[in-house]
């Protein structure tokens, strides 16, 4: 390789690398195009986003982001579903406890999830993305809707359990709205506490009242 291919046009440090990587940086590269997936949906939104942009961000070219993930849609999910895992995976927080505990424990999920930043920077790109964009909000009935509400649903066992779970869900992401993504105040600064103690009487009630 000539010092020209070497290093970049200009003479400084070398470019970002086109085709694939060696396997013993694979993973790497993968998380690292991950990584800069979540930060541009979550700045730019769905739509903004494209996965030339991701590849730019992540010091790759845009053909190996191709490569590894796919369209730009399977790029979202997949750097969705990395940061949610480890939550999403946890088969007691929701459904271990009596019934008329389970609003406060979806609430403290919910909001578990909104404070952690790990999990925050997806989860704003896919409530941004997913207001005008039908492509992001499919997303987010699959990973955030279908797995969540379906275990509450499942615990509350009423007739209309889905429809219960999907108002107390609401209650939820209005909230979340509020505070992490438009940042009113003083909701924004509040306590996690203090809301955790006045939303989940509220999201109880639509789950477990008559």
């Amino acid at each position: 390789m000539s010092e020209t291919s070497a290093r970049g046009r200009d003479g400084g440090a070398p470019g970002r690398r086109r085709g694939r990587p060696p396997r013993t940086e694979s993973a790497g590269t993968r998380a690292r195009i991950l990584g800069a997936a979540r930060e541009e949906f979550s700045e730019r939104g769905y739509e903004k986003t494209s996965v030339r942009g991701i590849a730019k961000a992540a010091g790759v070219d845009s053909a190996l982001v191709h490569h590894y993930f796919g369209t730009k849609e399977q790029v979202f999910e997949a750097a969705i579903a990395v940061a949610f895992a480890p939550a999403l995976a946890e088969p007691n927080a929701l459904t271990e406890g009596p019934l008329d505990g389970v609003g406060e424990r979806m609430t403290r999920f919910i909001f578990g999830i909104w404070e952690n930043p790990t999990t925050r920077t997806p989860l704003l790109a896919i409530v941004r993305s997913a207001v005008n964009n039908d492509t992001a909000a499919a997303v987010f009935r699959r990973l955030i809707a279908g797995q969540v509400l379906r275990r509450v649903a499942a615990q509350v066992n009423l007739p209309d359990a889905e429809l219960r779970a999907e108002l107390a869900a609401a209650q939820l992401v209005g909230v979340a709205m509020m505070r992490y993504v438009i940042k009113l105040e003083p909701l924004a600064s509040a306590d996690p506490e203090q809301i955790i103690a006045r939303v989940a009487p509220v999201v109880q009630h639509h789950l477990t009242a008559p």
